[in-house]
């Protein structure tokens, strides 16, 4: 059974730092790009960042270049999102996405909410 399981999220003040996790069961993780999205309220869902399977390349959405870093560890079938100098329109669900190139299907998790307010 696939699972992907965030954790990490929370409320914080602007320029404050949270670290998302997503771990990963039920496939080959190594295996995957691991993607993290978010989706604030009454907006679409959208990228944020990337991470290729071995971890050699990384990609970031324009607002969050130089503030967000994705990481992953293979050995513990875990992606994280490191997420510093937070602002309010950071506020979302932050999910994660397991994608294998040339799958039709991917996976995702269930979300962690992240808040960041005064």
């Amino acid at each position: 059974q696939v699972q992907l399981v965030e954790s990490g999220g929370g409320l914080v003040q602007p320029g404050g730092s949270l670290r998302l996790s997503c771990k990963a069961s039920g496939f080959t993780f190594s295996s995957y790009i691991m993607r993290w999205y978010r989706q604030a309220p009454g907006k679409e869902r959208e990228l944020v960042a990337r991470i290729t399977s071995a971890g050699g390349s990384t990609n970031y959405e324009d607002s969050v270049k130089g503030r967000f870093t994705i990481s992953r560890d293979n050995a513990k079938n875990t992606v994280f999102l490191q997420m510093n100098s937070l602002k309010p329109e950071d506020t979302a669900v932050y999910y994660c996405n397991a994608w294998r190139v040339g799958s039709l299907l991917d996976y995702w998790g269930q979300g962690t909410q992240v808040t960041v307010s005064s």
